[in-house]
């Protein structure tokens, strides 16, 4: 609890992922992505509940050894590639407040996937979204100019064409470009109105904390070595 307000957190697990076969329970340090996520949970006192939401029964299991509730299974309706994060996280608010029997004003969003995170991040954006009161605040990352989007190409019909085909062509030097950002998945925050009046987690009253330093999202097996190597 912070401040008297409940906080929710929700490890998000489906099975079945496509890049990188049973990726959230891949170990790094002989942990799986989710038991980082469980960790580092455990670690923050302000949270009320932990919980995960999965399909699978084994990543259930397994989210309950590293501190996670396995409170309900995931239907699968919510739990294929193209379902959004919203709708995953207003299933798992609803059902919490029913078992737990009690009100949560913030839910806390940990994708297993970013396991680079500090306990401080999550504090920040959990003290941020309160204390200034907005609907939600993400973890971003300063995105390298290299990848700024009129920058970018795109392949039609063997040729190569500028994205963005209005500001593309005259892009002349790097400092012509402005700063941009990316979230990283560290953590989401989003209050119970957002979610539940709202129907979104990003509003333009949405809040940021950005990150220093190296973060990593796996979706690839890169991803994956990158972060072993980091963590190690």
């Amino acid at each position: 609890m912070y401040k008297k307000q409940n906080i929710l957190a929700v490890v998000l697990a489906r099975s079945k992922s496509k890049s990188i076969k049973d990726k959230n329970i891949k170990n790094i340090k002989k942990i799986p992505l989710i038991g980082h996520a469980g960790l580092i949970l455990k670690q923050i006192k302000l949270i009320d509940a932990k919980i995960i939401s999965t399909d699978s029964d084994k990543y259930g299991k397994i989210g309950k050894k590293y501190g996670l509730d396995c409170i309900f299974k995931r239907p699968s309706a919510l739990s294929g590639s193209r379902v959004s994060d919203y709708s995953v996280l207003k299933h798992a608010l609803i059902l919490s407040e029913k078992i737990y029997k009690k009100k949560f004003d913030i839910i806390v969003s940990i994708p297993p996937t970013s396991p680079l995170r500090k306990k401080s991040n999550i504090i920040d954006c959990i003290k941020k979204l309160v204390n200034q009161k907005y609907d939600s605040v993400w973890t971003v990352s300063k995105t390298d100019s290299k990848f700024h989007p009129i920058k970018q190409l795109e392949i039609k019909k063997n040729k190569i064409t500028f994205y963005d085909k209005i500001k593309g062509p005259g892009l002349i030097a790097r400092q012509q470009l402005t700063e941009l950002y990316h979230r990283n998945g560290c953590a989401y925050v989003i209050s119970r109105k957002c979610i539940l009046d709202k129907n979104t987690i990003i509003t333009n009253n949405t809040g940021y904390i950005v990150l220093k330093g190296k973060q990593i999202s796996i979706d690839t097996m890169y991803d994956f070595k990158e972060a072993e190597k980091f963590l190690s």
